[in-house]
This record gives structure tokens, sequence and C-alpha cells, in this order.
């Protein structure tokens, strides 16, 4: 079949601005288990995005659980590029509308105090290199009709992104256990998602030496300052209009997000 990277990309870009969800891409503008070509049109994006104005301020991470990366029939993760109108302020309501078929996540954010330029990284690079962690709620999206998704699929759109909320409880690499930190996440004080560090590639530290090793790879490396989610500790939960969802990780403290009942953009 022929590769369309430019109307894949179009039709990602109308479902953004429309508010309608597009058929899955691959079969049809992508083939089937392209993943380069995905990232083409997630770097066409990139492209609209930061001549648009807006700036880049990190990276998220996905398929960092290993049964989930089964279920696509890919081993290893994926990464979208996280922009500044992304950012949602700790228990800041969130209009319904602003995002299509949104779900809930809990994650460790790190935040990047040096560059990691190089691709021969070190866990002690990464250690050094962390500024402080702070909890997250990534609050994941799909211009795909129905989440009906590939690591295609997924790629192209932004590795699946929507908005992400960090908390205000800043702590240091040292202080906290990352493969055995606990979460939990609830709604109404119910929980909706358990979960713990080793359930994001064993170690949320494993996902930031993936990313930093292919950002470094490509010539366009993870830098001070920025964001980087590391990946879900626990299974995402679908959106209910008018829920607010509180994730609490052990060591790292809490972290809020709520929406509106209605559908106003």
């Amino acid at each position: 079949m022929t590769v369309d990277i430019e109307a894949a990309s179009r039709e990602l870009v109308r479902a953004r601005q429309e508010g309608k969800p597009c058929p899955p891409l691959r079969g049809r503008l992508l083939p089937e288990g392209d993943i380069e070509s995905a990232y083409q049109v997630q770097q066409v994006y990139t492209r609209q995005r930061l001549g648009e104005g807006h700036r880049r301020v990190g990276a998220k991470i996905g398929l960092t659980s290993r049964a989930v990366q089964e279920s696509f029939g890919v081993f290893q993760p994926d990464f979208g590029v996280l922009f500044d109108d992304m950012a949602v302020p700790d228990g800041v309501e969130v209009p319904m509308g602003r995002l299509l078929q949104p779900r809930v996540e809990a994650e460790v954010a790190f935040v990047l105090g040096a560059d990691l330029p190089d691709e021969r990284i070190t866990t002690a690079d990464l250690i050094r290199a962390v500024d402080h962690l702070l909890p997250a709620i990534e609050i994941v999206a799909s211009r795909i009709a129905d989440w009906d998704i590939s690591i295609v699929d997924t790629v192209a759109d932004n590795a699946s992104s929507g908005l992400f909320v960090l908390g205000a409880t800043p702590r240091r690499l040292s202080d906290v256990d990352l493969r055995l930190c606990g979460m939990v996440l609830e709604q109404a004080g119910e929980p909706v998602s358990v979960g713990a560090g080793a359930a994001c590639l064993g170690n949320p530290l494993h996902a930031l030496e993936w990313l930093a090793r292919t950002l470094a790879r490509s010539g366009d490396p993870l830098r001070a300052g920025d964001v980087v989610l590391s990946g879900a500790l626990g299974p995402m939960v679908p959106v209910t209009p008018g829920a607010a969802y509180e994730a609490r990780i052990s060591g790292l403290g809490s972290v809020r997000t709520c929406f509106a009942k209605d559908g106003e953009r």
C-alpha cells in the first residue's frame, strides 16, 4: 500500500479541530506495523504545534506495561511530545469537550536538571540528571474512533496524548524506591486503579533510560527542564463527566484532577 503521511496528519488534525474521531489509520494511510511512518506523522504534528508558537516542555512514554506491549505485538515502549498548553494545574477542572475519549492514569513524572545528549547513558548518568520527581495524572485521549488503535495509530496520534497534571510536592530520587512505590487512583474515595512502580518496565527509571537513549540517537535529546511522564503504574480509567480523580503514590504524595459535567470546549 501507499504511505500517505500528509493525509494521516490531516485526518488527525481534523479530528482534533472538529471533535470527531477518525477511523484507524493502519491499513488505510499507514501500513500495519510501520512505526517509522507513524513517527513521521507525529513529527508533522510537532512542527505544526511549534509553528503555532507552542513550546515543547517534555515527553511522555507509553506502552510501558508488558501486558499492553504483548497485546499490541510489540516489545518496546513508544513516546509522544508534551507541549505547554497540555499542562493543567493540580485540581483545576477540565472541560469534557477539550478532549476526545479521555481516560486517566497515574504516573511518576521526572523533571530533569541536566541534558541527556549521549545514547550511551548509564544509570548513574540518569540519577545525576534527575532534579526531582512529582506525582502525575496523565489524561490520555484518542483521535481514533472507539480507541481502536494499534502501535501505528497511537504513535501517529502523538502517543494518544491529551493533558497532564503535576502534583506540587517535589521529591528527590534518592528518597523514593521507584520500583516498589505503590499507587492508588481514586474516584469519589473509591479505588478505580491500583499498581506500583514495577508495572512500568520494572522501574520508571528504566522507562526514562529507554527514552533518553532513543531521543539521543535521533539527535533530539532530552534537555534540562524537560518533564518526562514515565508511564502508567496501573490500568487507565475512562473519564466520567463531573467526576474527580485523585492519585496517591507512596513517597511522592498526591495529585488531583476533575472534569466538568458538560461537553463545552
